[in-house]
């Protein structure tokens, strides 16, 4: 029988930590690719290359919750998963190009060991090996049909790799989930901890994006993109990523794992896609502070730090039941400021989305200042 909760319980280790890491650099390499294709071409391979690595990063969520992986023979497969993932996210911005037989074979690696340490994790447990039966196809033939991919071109790629992603997404969503289990405490930090080290590499994007010669405006797009990056760190570890934790532990079973399925492995991808975009539009602001942005890079800093907060609203009703409308309405008005972005210099333009992604936080802060006491505080009476 599967392992109560409780004894499944145990703290994100420092092999987890060095292991998302070259995940992020997967991710960061995605704003790579969106900066040296700046174009809707871009943003389709961009957006299908991040629902890739997210998945197989979420799979690796879900196993780290289930399996201590900081010992013996596990430890050496996941250091080279590690390797595979280099791979991959080194060839992020060719996966479309000359590297995409290279991203393709990396990427089926990452996901067979995948597997190979799930079976490993269901020995003597026929419940969640039964589970692992269920859907290790649909994610086997995903990474495949990427593979298929790589030896195509043009047109007839992109819908190889839109099968093979609706495959793996869709999976999850039709299988019984009876029989997977996790830790959800474990489970709730590590996402927290890869949206963390997500808004981290944005930080980087600005370091880079402000070049070595510094200027007044590069150095005030620099201050505005750090508080916008604030503010989105802020919306998440205030209060929402204590919610949407405290939901999870109360479930129990099926439901405590179709919360886990949809509020995190599906809803925390917009997140994550909302801090890339940004931090390409973002990037490309510093380049140009005194410049009009194109279509491309103004959308990505508007629509990017709005799907970011949808993101939120999304996940957060998914998690408690209650829409969190000052997030849905930031949301909105940050989608409104694309043709202000589009006609105004990339410094004003930015300067729009900060005041708007700072009003949201401080609208809440001070509106539910006590609420917030006692979330943040649950003993404080």
């Amino acid at each position: 029988m599967p392992e109560e909760t409780g004894q499944l319980e145990h703290a994100v280790t420092p092999l987890e930590l060095f292991f998302d890491l070259v995940f992020v650099f997967a991710i960061t390499q995605v704003t790579n690719l969106l900066t040296h294709e700046p174009n809707w071409h871009g943003v389709v391979r961009g957006s299908l290359v991040l629902a890739a690595i997210w998945w197989a990063w979420t799979g690796y969520a879900w196993l780290t919750s289930t399996l201590d992986v900081d010992e013996g023979g596990v430890r050496l497969m996941m250091l080279a998963t590690m390797v595979a993932m280099l791979g991959v996210a080194l060839a992020v911005p060719g996966a479309f190009k000359g590297d995409a037989q290279l991203f393709g074979f990396s990427y089926l690696i990452v996901r067979g060991l995948h597997v190979g340490l799930y079976a490993y994790a269901s020995r003597g447990d026929p419940d969640l090996l039964g589970a692992l039966l269920r859907l290790a196809p649909t994610e086997l033939l995903a990474a495949l049909l990427i593979v298929v991919a790589g030896f195509l071109s043009g047109g007839a790629r992109i819908a190889v790799w839109l099968i093979a992603l609706a495959i793996d997404y869709v999976g999850p969503a039709v299988v019984d989930l009876g029989g997977w289990r996790i830790a959800p405490a474990h489970f709730a930090e590590r996402h927290g901890l890869i949206v963390l080290i997500a808004l981290g590499e944005s930080i980087v994007a600005i370091g880079v994006g402000a070049g070595f010669e510094l200027t007044t405006g590069s150095v005030a797009g620099a201050a505005l993109g750090v508080v916008v990056i604030a503010a989105l760190w802020w919306l998440y570890f205030d209060v929402a990523a204590i919610f949407a934790r405290r939901q999870l532990l109360q479930r129990t079973g099926v439901a405590q794992i179709r919360l886990a399925r949809d509020a995190y492995s599906y809803f925390h991808l917009p997140l994550v896609a909302g801090v890339v975009f940004f931090a390409f539009g973002l990037k490309t602001t510093l380049h140009h502070v005194d410049d009009e942005l194109n279509t491309v890079p103004a959308l990505a800093l508007c629509v990017g730090a709005a799907l970011y907060l949808l993101g939120h609203v999304v996940f957060l009703y998914r998690a408690t039941g209650h829409l969190f409308r000052r997030r849905t309405l930031g949301g909105f008005v940050l989608l409104a400021l694309v043709p202000a972005a589009l006609a105004l210099p990339a410094l004003a333009a930015l300067g729009l989305v900060s005041a708007v992604c700072s009003l949201v936080v401080a609208y809440e802060a001070l509106r539910y200042r006590a609420g917030r006491i006692q979330v943040r505080h649950p003993d404080v009476t």
